[in-house]
């Protein structure tokens, strides 16, 4: 194992930046994931998902565009096409994630991250 600290940061929301600022202010420099930018694989994405213990659509902003104009609360939908719509559109996965140790949480609010650390 190791205490490498990994956050999937969005620089443009502020629980995101929140998170990040909470973590260095406890003197975690994390490894930063501009998600937006370098979407997680596939791999990564069942990864996180198992690490948190939540199904895509439970890891989904409902909120954006892309979940109305994907119809992606449709409940026929299975869980390799939401998967997949995530990774077409990242904007959709939640933010941010915080991994440590085989372990992950979601930084909402930015203080649940402190139970990784």
């Amino acid at each position: 194992m190791t205490d490498t600290v990994t956050i999937y940061h969005n620089p443009r929301c502020s629980k995101s930046r929140q998170t990040l600022e909470l973590l260095e202010g406890e003197g975690v420099t994390p490894h930063v994931v501009k998600y937006l930018e370098t979407p997680p694989d596939a791999a990564t994405l069942n990864s996180l998902l198992d690490m948190l213990g939540l199904e895509p659509r439970e890891l989904m902003r409902k909120g954006e565009a892309e979940y109305a104009d994907l119809n992606l609360a449709n409940p026929a939908l299975s869980r390799e096409q939401l998967l997949v719509a995530m990774l077409a559109h990242p904007r959709l996965i939640e933010r941010p994630i915080v991994v440590k140790d085989g372990k992950a949480v979601i930084g909402r609010p930015p203080t649940k991250v402190l139970d990784l650390l």
